[in-house]
């Protein structure tokens, strides 16, 4: 039962009713919840941050539904995306780019209707009722981009027709922006700094990478109050590729918080880049660590800890799926979603991956329990399992680690009860047969020496004395000819 316990809650039964229930009655004090705090670099005790462990966050680097998702889907016959993901894209779009104000547009009510729909053949024809309605609107080019387009050339096309829209009406924004018309030109703002992200994130897929680099710098120079959509990963992702790493160390510095993988891992990979050509563990263990080779391994260690599921999908000891279109922060969902792109970054640089290879499991001998207990981060929340199976597809494994190790001490106390109740329960059922096998076995330890080569014979023939039993009991029962004829089968 302990170890059942164990495994399910996480904790220890017989140290929790010890702590909660007998503490208090042998006239111990209760220690203070600890809940909401976490300990700080410095070790002193600080108050854990308010915000929602599980905040659901819209993949920076999200495919194309139309042009990847749907060809995954036509090999495989596998859907990479689970319908509550879909369904949280569906909302985004409804808030970010479609208004609510009365004086909404026709084609807007019927771009509303055209997000919540579940068939991706009716939000189709919903886009193409709505340019009916009006062969400006800018919406409904961007959703047969995203998901009647088969190739990239052809979604881009169709968000450079929406781009073209989308120019032309900025031009009123400006008038727009009085109070009565402030929602109305907001979501065509949201509305533009989709389109141009997303023609960048083509031309980067399409191998013009210094014109998806213009594109997203001159994007957030433009709107640098839109922080929350993260294009800076976007933009870390294609200096990477174009290796130019003295520019992705300025954007690191500049955008250092708020925490994601991404920024994480980036960091880890320019400092381990900067040793791993050279790195040897063997020579390590001799000389001990350099500075830079230190810095390195913090480097990592900090990034594990803010999330441990990315380095089996960089070590390719798990297998990699697409990524989902949103993503839980410090979750496996984060992890898919970073390893699917930056994988070939880490693989570019030499020994980064055998340097990652040989140190990021050292970050769990630093917190022995990252469930429970913080390092340079607030705790690991709890919830992330939930959350992931939600957003990742049915057919992959979701990573839930780190675990709890199973201390000895439950091992050793499950198989003593076990033993014990075993012995038990013979003694019980067959008194006269358990004491005549604990009278030979004093007998035999008091009158006989131990030598291993004599008593391992008679241990092993006592160990099987109640198997035996029950196979006679059982030749007895059962009529000869039925085991005549079971041992001819």
């Amino acid at each position: 039962f302990e170890w059942w316990y164990f495994r399910k809650y996480g904790t220890s039964f017989i140290e929790q009713v010890s702590v909660s229930h007998l503490r208090p009655l042998l006239g111990g004090v209760e220690g203070s919840s600890t809940t909401g705090l976490f300990t700080s670099i410095n070790g002193e005790t600080e108050p854990r941050p308010s915000v929602s462990e599980c905040k659901v966050w819209r993949n920076p680097l999200n495919l194309f539904r139309g042009a990847e998702y749907n060809r995954y889907t036509w090999v495989t016959g596998k859907e990479p995306l689970t319908y509550y993901d879909m369904n949280l894209s569906a909302q985004d779009h409804q808030t970010f780019f479609t208004g609510d104000t009365p004086q909404s547009r026709p084609e807007d009510t019927v771009m509303q209707k055209a997000w919540r729909e579940r068939n991706p053949q009716a939000r189709i024809r919903a886009a193409y009722q709505a340019l009916e309605m009006n062969q400006e609107c800018a919406a409904a080019y961007v959703l047969l981009a995203e998901e009647e387009a088969t190739t990239i050339t052809e979604a881009e096309r169709l968000f450079r027709k929406a781009l073209t829209i989308g120019a032309s009406q900025g031009r009123t924004l400006r008038q727009m922006l009085s109070l009565e018309h402030k929602d109305k030109a907001g979501k065509d703002i949201n509305l533009l700094v989709y389109i141009k992200r997303r023609l960048a994130m083509c031309a980067r897929k399409l191998g013009r990478v210094k014109e998806a680099v213009k594109m997203m710098r001159d994007l957030m120079k433009e709107f640098p109050l839109l922080g929350m959509l993260n294009i800076h990963e976007n933009l870390l992702e294609a200096l990477l590729k174009l290796q130019a790493y003295a520019d992705v160390q300025a954007v690191l510095a500049k955008y250092d918080a708020p925490k994601s993988a991404t920024i994480c891992y980036t960091s880890a990979l320019l400092k381990a880049r900067a040793v791993s050509d050279k790195f040897s563990p063997e020579a390590a263990s001799r000389r001990g660590l350099s500075s830079a080779e230190m810095n390195a391994v913090e480097a990592i260690h900090r990034a594990v800890e803010f999330n441990p599921h990315v380095p089996k999908y960089l070590l390719e000891m798990k297998s990699l799926i697409l990524p989902p279109e949103h993503i839980l922060k410090r979750g496996d969902s984060e992890a898919v979603a970073y390893a699917f792109f930056h994988l070939q970054h880490w693989k570019r640089a030499e020994g980064a991956l055998n340097l990652l290879h040989c140190t990021w499991e050292g970050t769990f001998r630093l917190i022995p329990y990252p469930l429970e207990k913080g390092h340079l981060f607030y705790p690991y929340p709890g919830c992330t399992e939930t959350a992931d199976r939600e957003l990742l597809p049915s057919f992959h494994e979701v990573s839930v680690y780190p675990k709890k190790e199973l201390p000895f001490f439950i091992l050793f106390t499950a198989g003593l009860c076990s033993f014990t109740a075993m012995l038990a329960m013979l003694t019980h059922q067959f008194p006269e047969l358990m004491g005549v096998f604990a009278k030979a076995v004093s007998a035999h330890l008091l009158t006989k020496p131990l030598r291993t080569s004599r008593t391992l014979p008679f241990f092993f023939s006592t160990l099987f004395a109640p198997l035996g039993f029950f196979a006679d009991k059982m030749e007895s029962l059962m009529p000869s000819s039925f085991w005549h004829q079971l041992t001819r089968i």
